[in-house]
């Protein structure tokens, strides 16, 4: 059974507890009789590790998504259609649609417990930081989803990254490769391709070969769908990490193909 049919169909119901599991708890609400309030919430029950990750990853993901939507004071239309996408690329269920829905309208209330919920998800994401670059990379990308990154929203942004383990410098580096593949995939122009691309891959024009290919294979590393999924990527979500992949492929073998 996958990570979903327990969540929703178990006989424990959800067993993460804490601000995730109460958040989780709220959007699930509607599938069980009177909600998760009587459920005991022992971790030595319910999902497996990699299947509790998995849930914990989706759960923060929408959440975190409807706090960052709402951070500038209103949700755009481009950040809803960002969510959407999101969804569409996961293929959701209509059951899934609903409680990713959910967790977004909870990550816009008043009071959203963020940095619990943070502290959390890096607990429960224990030694795997590539999963919790992929998320970041989400989050990121729903703030720009209006095409732009407010000052507001940056700094919620470097708050969050702060609290998942991330200095400001690589932060700013992954924000700096966020916005080289943005560019690559929108490049009107050759010249502005082979800027992105560098910025994507993030090494700089005057890189080596050698550099240049390390960085390849690490950003591959980073993304591989499998290993994600491995990790605790819902596998849902394996369509995001495959496309990321492709951008990064595109990138590589353009910049290798003029050298």
């Amino acid at each position: 059974m996958s990570w979903w049919g327990k969540v929703v169909g178990g006989t424990f119901g959800f067993m993460m507890g804490g601000p995730l599991g109460a958040v989780l708890g709220a959007s699930l609400g509607n599938y069980f009789d009177g909600g998760l309030d009587g459920l005991a919430l022992d971790d030595s029950l319910g999902l497996g590790a990699t299947e509790r990750v998995q849930s914990v990853f989706f759960t923060t993901t929408f959440a975190l998504m409807g706090y960052v939507a709402k951070s500038d004071g209103r949700v755009t239309k481009d950040e809803i259609a960002m969510a959407e996408r999101v969804m569409d690329q996961m293929r959701l269920q209509s059951q899934q649609r609903t409680v990713a829905i959910n967790l977004f309208n909870e990550g816009k209330k008043e009071g959203f417990p963020v940095h619990e919920i943070l502290a959390q998800f890096k607990r429960e994401c224990f030694r795997r930081r590539n999963l919790i670059q992929v998320f970041l990379e989400i989050i990121v990308a729903t703030a720009f989803a209006d095409g732009k990154l407010d000052p507001k929203e940056k700094t919620l942004i470097e708050g969050i990254a702060r609290d998942l383990g991330y200095s400001k410098s690589d932060f700013d580096a992954l924000l700096s490769r966020l916005s080289g593949q943005a560019h690559f995939v929108d490049a009107g122009s050759s010249q502005e391709k082979t800027e992105s691309a560098y910025e994507l891959l993030g090494v700089t024009p005057g890189c080596s070969d050698a550099e240049l290919k390390k960085a390849y294979r690490r950003q591959m590393n980073q993304h591989h769908p499998d290993k994600l999924v491995a990790k605790g990527l819902p596998e849902e979500m394996i369509d995001i990490a495959t496309e990321k992949t492709q951008d990064i492929k595109a990138a590589y073998d353009l910049l290798k193909s003029q050298r």
